[in-house]
Protein backbone atom coordinates (compact mmCIF):
# COMPACT_ATOMS: atom_id res chain seq x y z
CA UNK A 1 0.00 0.00 0.00
CA UNK A 2 1.02 3.61 -0.37
CA UNK A 3 3.48 4.84 2.24
CA UNK A 4 2.65 8.50 1.73
CA UNK A 5 -0.08 10.50 3.49
CA UNK A 6 -3.35 8.59 3.70
CA UNK A 7 -5.53 9.39 0.69
CA UNK A 8 -9.24 9.95 0.64
CA UNK A 9 -10.67 6.46 0.60
CA UNK A 10 -12.42 5.13 -2.47
CA UNK A 11 -15.89 3.58 -2.08
CA UNK A 12 -14.32 0.10 -2.14
CA UNK A 13 -11.70 1.00 0.48
CA UNK A 14 -14.36 2.58 2.68
CA UNK A 15 -16.52 -0.52 2.34
CA UNK A 16 -13.65 -2.74 3.49
CA UNK A 17 -12.93 -0.58 6.54
CA UNK A 18 -16.62 -0.36 7.46
CA UNK A 19 -17.10 -4.11 7.02
CA UNK A 20 -14.24 -4.75 9.44
CA UNK A 21 -15.75 -2.39 12.02
CA UNK A 22 -19.03 -4.26 11.78
CA UNK A 23 -17.51 -7.74 12.03
CA UNK A 24 -14.46 -7.36 14.25
CA UNK A 25 -16.25 -8.48 17.41
CA UNK A 26 -17.29 -11.76 15.74
CA UNK A 27 -13.90 -12.64 14.25
CA UNK A 28 -12.09 -15.51 16.03
CA UNK A 29 -8.62 -15.17 17.50
CA UNK A 30 -6.62 -14.28 20.60
CA UNK A 31 -5.07 -10.90 21.39
CA UNK A 32 -2.15 -11.43 19.01
CA UNK A 33 -4.53 -12.19 16.14
CA UNK A 34 -6.61 -9.12 16.96
CA UNK A 35 -3.51 -6.93 16.75
CA UNK A 36 -2.62 -8.44 13.36
CA UNK A 37 -6.13 -7.79 12.08
CA UNK A 38 -5.98 -4.18 13.27
CA UNK A 39 -2.60 -3.72 11.58
CA UNK A 40 -3.96 -5.16 8.34
CA UNK A 41 -6.87 -2.72 8.36
CA UNK A 42 -4.47 0.15 8.97
CA UNK A 43 -2.70 -0.87 5.76
CA UNK A 44 -6.02 -0.80 3.94
CA UNK A 45 -6.75 2.66 5.33
CA UNK A 46 -3.53 3.81 3.67
CA UNK A 47 -5.06 2.99 0.30
CA UNK A 48 -5.01 -0.01 -1.99
CA UNK A 49 -1.99 -0.40 -4.29
CA UNK A 50 -1.77 1.68 -7.45
CA UNK A 51 0.46 1.34 -10.51
CA UNK A 52 3.00 3.58 -8.76
CA UNK A 53 3.98 0.51 -6.74
CA UNK A 54 6.21 -1.61 -8.95
CA UNK A 55 4.70 -4.97 -7.96
CA UNK A 56 1.25 -3.62 -8.89
CA UNK A 57 2.27 -1.70 -12.01
CA UNK A 58 -0.04 -3.65 -14.33
CA UNK A 59 -2.89 -4.06 -11.84
CA UNK A 60 -4.02 -0.77 -10.34
CA UNK A 61 -6.09 -2.34 -7.60
CA UNK A 62 -7.28 1.00 -6.28
CA UNK A 63 -8.79 1.83 -9.66
CA UNK A 64 -9.97 -1.63 -10.68
CA UNK A 65 -11.69 -2.59 -7.42
CA UNK A 66 -14.73 -0.35 -7.75
CA UNK A 67 -17.10 -2.01 -5.26
CA UNK A 68 -17.07 -4.44 -2.34
CA UNK A 69 -20.18 -6.52 -1.61
CA UNK A 70 -21.56 -6.97 1.88
CA UNK A 71 -21.16 -10.25 3.74
CA UNK A 72 -23.92 -12.79 3.15
CA UNK A 73 -23.55 -15.30 6.01
CA UNK A 74 -26.75 -17.18 5.15
CA UNK A 75 -25.77 -17.84 1.52
CA UNK A 76 -25.20 -21.52 0.69
CA UNK A 77 -23.02 -22.49 -2.29
CA UNK A 78 -23.90 -25.53 -4.35
CA UNK A 79 -22.01 -28.76 -3.79
CA UNK A 80 -19.08 -29.30 -6.13
CA UNK A 81 -17.90 -32.67 -7.34
CA UNK A 82 -14.18 -33.21 -6.85
CA UNK A 83 -11.93 -32.75 -9.85
CA UNK A 84 -10.80 -36.37 -9.48
CA UNK A 85 -13.15 -39.08 -8.24
CA UNK A 86 -12.09 -40.61 -4.95
CA UNK A 87 -10.45 -37.46 -3.62
CA UNK A 88 -10.77 -36.54 0.03
CA UNK A 89 -12.72 -33.27 -0.04
CA UNK A 90 -12.29 -30.47 2.52
CA UNK A 91 -14.93 -27.84 1.86
CA UNK A 92 -15.16 -24.20 2.94
CA UNK A 93 -18.63 -22.87 2.10
CA UNK A 94 -19.00 -19.08 2.10
CA UNK A 95 -16.16 -18.73 4.58
CA UNK A 96 -17.14 -21.56 6.93
CA UNK A 97 -15.28 -24.89 7.04
CA UNK A 98 -17.58 -27.89 6.94
CA UNK A 99 -17.01 -31.10 8.88
CA UNK A 100 -14.19 -33.11 7.33
CA UNK A 101 -13.67 -36.86 7.19
CA UNK A 102 -10.52 -38.40 8.61
CA UNK A 103 -7.62 -38.89 6.20
CA UNK A 104 -5.01 -41.50 7.02
CA UNK A 105 -1.61 -39.91 7.55
CA UNK A 106 -3.03 -36.39 7.72
CA UNK A 107 -3.98 -34.24 10.71
CA UNK A 108 -6.82 -31.87 9.80
CA UNK A 109 -7.83 -28.86 11.89
CA UNK A 110 -10.26 -26.07 11.21
CA UNK A 111 -8.40 -22.79 10.92
CA UNK A 112 -11.02 -21.22 13.19
CA UNK A 113 -10.01 -23.63 15.95
CA UNK A 114 -6.36 -22.68 15.45
CA UNK A 115 -7.21 -18.99 15.82
CA UNK A 116 -9.22 -19.62 18.98
CA UNK A 117 -6.37 -21.70 20.43
CA UNK A 118 -3.79 -19.02 19.64
CA UNK A 119 -1.99 -21.20 17.07
CA UNK A 120 -2.89 -19.32 13.91
CA UNK A 121 -1.21 -15.95 14.34
CA UNK A 122 2.10 -17.00 12.72
CA UNK A 123 0.35 -17.61 9.38
CA UNK A 124 -1.55 -14.34 9.31
CA UNK A 125 0.94 -11.49 8.94
CA UNK A 126 1.16 -9.75 5.53
CA UNK A 127 4.58 -10.05 3.86
CA UNK A 128 5.12 -6.28 3.59
CA UNK A 129 3.25 -2.98 3.39
CA UNK A 130 2.33 -3.55 -0.27
CA UNK A 131 0.80 -6.97 0.43
CA UNK A 132 -2.83 -6.06 -0.20
CA UNK A 133 -3.93 -9.66 -0.79
CA UNK A 134 -2.81 -10.83 2.64
CA UNK A 135 -4.00 -7.59 4.28
CA UNK A 136 -7.57 -8.18 3.09
CA UNK A 137 -7.40 -11.84 4.04
CA UNK A 138 -5.81 -11.21 7.44
CA UNK A 139 -8.48 -8.69 8.33
CA UNK A 140 -11.41 -11.00 7.58
CA UNK A 141 -10.35 -14.66 7.41
CA UNK A 142 -12.18 -16.64 10.07
CA UNK A 143 -11.94 -20.23 8.85
CA UNK A 144 -10.31 -22.69 6.48
CA UNK A 145 -8.32 -25.88 7.01
CA UNK A 146 -4.86 -26.58 8.39
CA UNK A 147 -3.26 -29.81 7.19
CA UNK A 148 -0.23 -31.63 8.56
CA UNK A 149 0.93 -34.58 6.48
CA UNK A 150 2.97 -37.03 8.52
CA UNK A 151 6.61 -37.79 7.77
CA UNK A 152 6.92 -40.55 5.20
CA UNK A 153 3.19 -40.61 4.42
CA UNK A 154 2.41 -41.77 0.88
CA UNK A 155 -1.06 -40.50 -0.02
CA UNK A 156 -2.50 -42.49 -2.92
CA UNK A 157 -5.65 -40.36 -3.35
CA UNK A 158 -5.61 -36.58 -3.84
CA UNK A 159 -6.91 -34.17 -1.23
CA UNK A 160 -9.14 -31.40 -2.57
CA UNK A 161 -9.49 -28.04 -0.80
CA UNK A 162 -12.65 -26.29 -1.95
CA UNK A 163 -13.24 -22.59 -1.29
CA UNK A 164 -16.80 -22.06 -2.50
CA UNK A 165 -18.82 -18.85 -2.53
CA UNK A 166 -22.45 -17.94 -3.12
CA UNK A 167 -22.07 -14.16 -3.14
CA UNK A 168 -20.89 -11.56 -0.67
CA UNK A 169 -17.42 -11.81 0.86
CA UNK A 170 -15.49 -15.04 1.36
CA UNK A 171 -12.05 -15.21 3.01
CA UNK A 172 -10.23 -18.48 3.79
CA UNK A 173 -6.81 -19.72 4.95
CA UNK A 174 -5.12 -23.04 4.20
CA UNK A 175 -1.85 -23.65 6.12
CA UNK A 176 -0.28 -26.95 4.98
CA UNK A 177 2.81 -28.70 6.35
CA UNK A 178 4.20 -31.72 4.50
CA UNK A 179 6.50 -33.92 6.57
CA UNK A 180 9.91 -35.15 5.45
CA UNK A 181 9.79 -37.87 2.81
CA UNK A 182 6.03 -37.60 2.32
CA UNK A 183 4.27 -37.70 -1.05
CA UNK A 184 0.94 -36.01 -1.77
CA UNK A 185 -1.27 -34.47 -4.45
CA UNK A 186 -3.39 -31.52 -3.37
CA UNK A 187 -6.06 -29.87 -5.51
CA UNK A 188 -7.32 -26.39 -4.63
CA UNK A 189 -10.61 -25.19 -6.14
CA UNK A 190 -11.75 -21.57 -6.11
CA UNK A 191 -15.23 -21.14 -7.55
CA UNK A 192 -18.88 -20.34 -6.84
CA UNK A 193 -21.82 -18.30 -8.07
CA UNK A 194 -22.88 -14.70 -7.58
CA UNK A 195 -21.13 -11.38 -7.10
CA UNK A 196 -18.34 -11.71 -4.54
CA UNK A 197 -15.02 -10.59 -3.16
CA UNK A 198 -13.09 -13.79 -2.48
CA UNK A 199 -9.65 -14.02 -0.90
CA UNK A 200 -7.63 -17.12 -0.15
CA UNK A 201 -4.12 -17.51 1.28
CA UNK A 202 -2.36 -20.88 1.35
CA UNK A 203 0.95 -21.52 3.09
CA UNK A 204 2.90 -24.63 2.18
CA UNK A 205 5.98 -25.99 3.94
CA UNK A 206 7.48 -28.90 1.99
CA UNK A 207 9.69 -30.97 4.26
CA UNK A 208 13.08 -32.44 3.35
CA UNK A 209 12.83 -35.08 0.64
CA UNK A 210 9.07 -34.66 0.22
CA UNK A 211 7.36 -34.69 -3.21
CA UNK A 212 4.21 -32.58 -3.65
CA UNK A 213 1.95 -31.81 -6.59
CA UNK A 214 -0.40 -28.86 -5.98
CA UNK A 215 -3.05 -28.04 -8.58
CA UNK A 216 -4.94 -24.76 -8.23
CA UNK A 217 -8.04 -24.28 -10.41
CA UNK A 218 -9.73 -20.88 -10.27
CA UNK A 219 -13.11 -20.73 -12.05
CA UNK A 220 -14.93 -17.82 -10.48
CA UNK A 221 -17.84 -16.28 -12.43
CA UNK A 222 -17.42 -12.99 -14.27
CA UNK A 223 -18.87 -11.05 -11.31
CA UNK A 224 -16.11 -11.92 -8.83
CA UNK A 225 -12.93 -10.28 -7.59
CA UNK A 226 -10.53 -13.03 -6.57
CA UNK A 227 -7.40 -12.32 -4.53
CA UNK A 228 -5.20 -15.36 -4.03
CA UNK A 229 -1.78 -15.94 -2.55
CA UNK A 230 0.50 -18.93 -2.01
CA UNK A 231 3.53 -18.77 0.31
CA UNK A 232 5.85 -21.72 -0.10
CA UNK A 233 9.03 -23.02 1.50
CA UNK A 234 10.79 -26.03 -0.05
CA UNK A 235 13.20 -28.09 2.06
CA UNK A 236 16.35 -30.02 1.24
CA UNK A 237 16.04 -32.40 -1.75
CA UNK A 238 12.28 -31.74 -1.82
CA UNK A 239 10.20 -31.37 -4.98
CA UNK A 240 7.16 -29.23 -5.63
CA UNK A 241 5.14 -29.05 -8.84
CA UNK A 242 2.63 -26.20 -8.75
CA UNK A 243 0.04 -26.11 -11.54
CA UNK A 244 -2.24 -23.08 -11.78
CA UNK A 245 -5.24 -22.73 -14.08
CA UNK A 246 -7.16 -19.46 -14.20
CA UNK A 247 -10.39 -19.75 -16.17
CA UNK A 248 -12.73 -17.14 -14.71
CA UNK A 249 -13.23 -14.08 -12.56
CA UNK A 250 -13.66 -10.40 -13.33
CA UNK A 251 -10.57 -9.17 -11.46
CA UNK A 252 -8.00 -11.77 -10.44
CA UNK A 253 -4.66 -11.40 -8.67
CA UNK A 254 -2.87 -14.67 -7.91
CA UNK A 255 0.46 -14.33 -6.12
CA UNK A 256 3.07 -17.07 -5.70
CA UNK A 257 5.93 -16.48 -3.25
CA UNK A 258 8.46 -19.30 -3.11
CA UNK A 259 11.60 -19.89 -1.09
CA UNK A 260 13.76 -22.73 -2.42
CA UNK A 261 15.39 -22.90 0.99
CA UNK A 262 16.86 -26.40 1.03
CA UNK A 263 19.95 -27.56 -0.84
CA UNK A 264 18.96 -29.69 -3.83
CA UNK A 265 15.32 -28.54 -3.82
CA UNK A 266 13.34 -28.42 -7.09
CA UNK A 267 10.41 -26.18 -7.99
CA UNK A 268 8.25 -26.39 -11.10
CA UNK A 269 5.51 -23.89 -11.93
CA UNK A 270 3.16 -24.59 -14.80
CA UNK A 271 0.40 -22.10 -15.46
CA UNK A 272 -2.50 -21.78 -17.89
CA UNK A 273 -4.50 -18.57 -18.07
CA UNK A 274 -7.72 -18.78 -20.11
CA UNK A 275 -8.92 -15.19 -20.33
CA UNK A 276 -12.09 -13.97 -22.03
CA UNK A 277 -14.76 -11.31 -21.69
CA UNK A 278 -13.58 -8.32 -19.64
CA UNK A 279 -11.37 -10.34 -17.30
CA UNK A 280 -8.25 -8.78 -15.81
CA UNK A 281 -5.99 -11.56 -14.51
CA UNK A 282 -2.59 -10.99 -12.90
CA UNK A 283 -0.27 -13.84 -11.89
CA UNK A 284 2.74 -12.53 -9.97
CA UNK A 285 5.56 -14.80 -8.80
CA UNK A 286 8.57 -14.09 -6.61
CA UNK A 287 11.01 -17.00 -6.33
CA UNK A 288 14.02 -16.96 -4.02
CA UNK A 289 16.84 -19.43 -4.55
CA UNK A 290 18.45 -19.23 -1.14
CA UNK A 291 20.45 -22.48 -1.03
CA UNK A 292 23.02 -24.15 -3.31
CA UNK A 293 22.19 -26.64 -6.06
CA UNK A 294 18.53 -25.67 -6.41
CA UNK A 295 16.56 -25.88 -9.64
CA UNK A 296 13.39 -24.29 -10.96
CA UNK A 297 11.43 -24.05 -14.21
CA UNK A 298 8.39 -21.85 -14.80
CA UNK A 299 6.28 -22.14 -17.95
CA UNK A 300 3.18 -19.99 -18.34
CA UNK A 301 0.81 -20.38 -21.32
CA UNK A 302 -1.91 -17.81 -21.92
CA UNK A 303 -4.90 -17.71 -24.25
CA UNK A 304 -6.52 -14.28 -24.36
CA UNK A 305 -9.64 -13.26 -26.27
CA UNK A 306 -12.42 -10.65 -26.31
CA UNK A 307 -11.33 -7.60 -24.25
CA UNK A 308 -9.43 -9.53 -21.59
CA UNK A 309 -6.14 -8.33 -20.12
CA UNK A 310 -3.59 -10.70 -18.65
CA UNK A 311 -0.41 -10.13 -16.66
CA UNK A 312 2.51 -12.33 -15.68
CA UNK A 313 5.25 -10.93 -13.49
CA UNK A 314 8.00 -13.38 -12.62
CA UNK A 315 10.96 -12.43 -10.45
CA UNK A 316 13.76 -14.90 -9.70
CA UNK A 317 16.25 -13.89 -7.02
CA UNK A 318 19.44 -15.90 -6.53
CA UNK A 319 21.27 -15.34 -3.24
CA UNK A 320 25.06 -15.21 -3.04
CA UNK A 321 25.10 -18.57 -1.25
CA UNK A 322 22.96 -20.22 -3.95
CA UNK A 323 25.77 -21.41 -6.23
CA UNK A 324 24.90 -23.99 -8.94
CA UNK A 325 21.37 -22.62 -9.22
CA UNK A 326 19.59 -23.63 -12.44
CA UNK A 327 16.53 -21.46 -13.08
CA UNK A 328 14.54 -21.02 -16.28
CA UNK A 329 11.32 -19.11 -16.95
CA UNK A 330 9.15 -18.74 -20.06
CA UNK A 331 5.83 -17.01 -20.76
CA UNK A 332 4.02 -17.73 -24.05
CA UNK A 333 0.81 -15.97 -25.09
CA UNK A 334 -1.75 -16.61 -27.81
CA UNK A 335 -3.94 -13.59 -28.63
CA UNK A 336 -7.27 -14.42 -30.26
CA UNK A 337 -8.76 -10.94 -30.70
CA UNK A 338 -7.59 -7.43 -31.57
CA UNK A 339 -8.76 -6.08 -28.21
CA UNK A 340 -7.01 -8.71 -26.08
CA UNK A 341 -3.86 -7.71 -24.19
CA UNK A 342 -1.13 -9.44 -22.23
CA UNK A 343 1.70 -7.82 -20.26
CA UNK A 344 4.80 -9.77 -19.28
CA UNK A 345 7.58 -8.72 -16.93
CA UNK A 346 10.33 -11.30 -16.29
CA UNK A 347 13.12 -10.38 -13.86
CA UNK A 348 16.38 -11.96 -12.75
CA UNK A 349 18.28 -10.72 -9.71
CA UNK A 350 21.48 -12.73 -9.33
CA UNK A 351 24.13 -12.40 -6.60
CA UNK A 352 25.89 -15.73 -7.22
CA UNK A 353 28.50 -16.22 -9.96
CA UNK A 354 28.10 -19.93 -10.80
CA UNK A 355 24.53 -20.22 -12.07
CA UNK A 356 22.52 -21.03 -15.20
CA UNK A 357 19.54 -18.70 -15.36
CA UNK A 358 17.40 -17.45 -18.22
CA UNK A 359 13.97 -16.18 -19.22
CA UNK A 360 11.95 -15.59 -22.36
CA UNK A 361 8.54 -14.41 -23.52
CA UNK A 362 6.55 -14.66 -26.77
CA UNK A 363 3.24 -13.25 -28.00
CA UNK A 364 1.60 -14.52 -31.16
CA UNK A 365 -1.66 -15.26 -32.97
CA UNK A 366 -2.96 -18.45 -34.58
CA UNK A 367 -0.93 -18.83 -37.76
CA UNK A 368 -3.21 -18.67 -40.83
CA UNK A 369 -1.24 -21.43 -42.55
CA UNK A 370 -1.83 -23.81 -39.65
CA UNK A 371 -5.54 -23.03 -39.67
CA UNK A 372 -5.71 -23.47 -43.45
CA UNK A 373 -3.92 -26.83 -43.24
CA UNK A 374 -6.63 -28.26 -40.98
CA UNK A 375 -9.56 -26.66 -42.80
CA UNK A 376 -8.28 -27.94 -46.14
CA UNK A 377 -8.62 -31.43 -44.71
CA UNK A 378 -12.26 -30.97 -43.79
CA UNK A 379 -11.94 -29.70 -40.22
CA UNK A 380 -14.46 -26.87 -39.53
CA UNK A 381 -12.86 -23.54 -38.62
CA UNK A 382 -13.98 -23.49 -34.97
CA UNK A 383 -12.85 -27.07 -34.43
CA UNK A 384 -9.54 -26.32 -36.14
CA UNK A 385 -8.94 -23.32 -33.89
CA UNK A 386 -9.77 -25.47 -30.89
CA UNK A 387 -7.27 -28.15 -31.91
CA UNK A 388 -4.50 -25.59 -32.32
CA UNK A 389 -5.25 -23.93 -28.99
CA UNK A 390 -5.43 -27.25 -27.18
CA UNK A 391 -2.10 -28.31 -28.68
CA UNK A 392 -0.58 -25.06 -27.41
CA UNK A 393 -1.75 -25.83 -23.87
CA UNK A 394 -1.86 -29.61 -23.60
CA UNK A 395 1.92 -29.98 -23.59
CA UNK A 396 2.32 -28.61 -20.08
CA UNK A 397 -0.80 -30.34 -18.74
CA UNK A 398 0.60 -33.69 -19.82
CA UNK A 399 3.74 -33.03 -17.78
CA UNK A 400 1.67 -33.86 -14.69
CA UNK A 401 1.99 -37.55 -15.55
CA UNK A 402 -1.34 -38.45 -13.94
CA UNK A 403 -3.98 -39.69 -16.37
CA UNK A 404 -6.98 -38.75 -14.25
CA UNK A 405 -5.62 -35.28 -13.52
CA UNK A 406 -4.67 -34.66 -17.15
CA UNK A 407 -8.11 -35.75 -18.36
CA UNK A 408 -9.88 -33.52 -15.84
CA UNK A 409 -7.84 -30.45 -16.77
CA UNK A 410 -8.23 -31.07 -20.50
CA UNK A 411 -11.99 -31.24 -19.93
CA UNK A 412 -11.73 -27.77 -18.36
CA UNK A 413 -10.00 -26.56 -21.54
CA UNK A 414 -12.80 -27.99 -23.69
CA UNK A 415 -15.46 -26.35 -21.53
CA UNK A 416 -13.79 -22.94 -21.68
CA UNK A 417 -13.27 -23.12 -25.42
CA UNK A 418 -16.90 -24.13 -26.00
CA UNK A 419 -17.88 -20.83 -24.34
CA UNK A 420 -15.16 -18.53 -25.68
CA UNK A 421 -13.88 -20.17 -28.85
Amino acid sequence: MNIHASPTLTPAESALVEAFSERVSDLPGDAAVTVMRDDAVELLKGGLPTRRIEAWHYTDLRRLLTAVPAFEPSAKPDLLRPLIDGSAVLRVANGKAEKASEIEGVTVRRFKDMLLAGDGDAALAPVDETDAVAAVNTAFASDGFALTIAEGAQLDAPMELQNLQAGGQVHARFPVVVGAGARATIVERQTGAGAALASSVSTLDVGDGADVVWVLVQEQPATVTHLGQMRIRIGKDAKLTLFIMNAGGKLVRQEVRVDAAGEGSDFKLRGINLLGGDTHCDVTMVLDHSAPDTTSTEIIRNVVTDRAHGVFQGQIRVAAIAQKTDAKMACNTLLLSDDAEFSTKPELEIFADDVACGHGATVTEIHPAHLFYLMARGVPEKAARGLLIKAFLAEIIEELDDEALVAALEAKLDGWFAEHG
